[in-house]
């Protein structure tokens, strides 16, 4: 039996995740801000963005231990990248090429768009990109 057929995936879709905050309105605005996005009503301990394709971030805050930082990406229309480098450099965020920060105020040319990465205020590594990653083949026979 192949893989596709032990774990069908063609429904599952990613609904929510939970991105920890020390502030969960500081972040959820933020990102909200930087994307074009609105924050949504509290829902117990969440604060969510509503990502448009049925996603939620949905920001919760954790102040008894340091955060984790995670990577977030977000594929953006190319007509709204250049808004979205702008309102960054808007609110004095620097922007990086690369995934490590090394290369700042630039963006990179992957896989024929156009992407950047920033720290959100919680050091979370967000990317903006315009193509998503060209990735192998999914495997089969497991």
């Amino acid at each position: 039996m192949s893989y596709d057929q032990l774990y069908p995936h063609s429904g599952v879709q990613l609904n929510h995740t939970a991105v920890y905050a020390s502030d969960r309105y500081l972040s959820a605005e933020f990102i909200a801000a930087i994307l074009g996005l609105k924050v949504g009503a509290p829902f117990g301990p969440f604060l969510p963005v509503d990502l448009g394709n049925g996603v939620t971030l949905d920001y919760c805050e954790k102040r008894d231990e340091a955060i984790q930082s995670q990577h977030y990406a977000f594929l953006v229309p190319d007509e709204q990248f250049d808004a979205v480098i702008a309102h960054l450099e808007a609110v004095g965020v620097t922007y990086y090429a690369d995934p490590g920060h090394t290369d700042p105020g630039r963006v990179n040319d992957l896989f024929g768009g156009r992407g950047a990465y920033f720290d959100d205020p919680n050091g979370h590594n967000m990317e903006v990109m315009t193509r998503p990653y060209a990735r192998p083949q999914s495997m089969t026979g497991l």
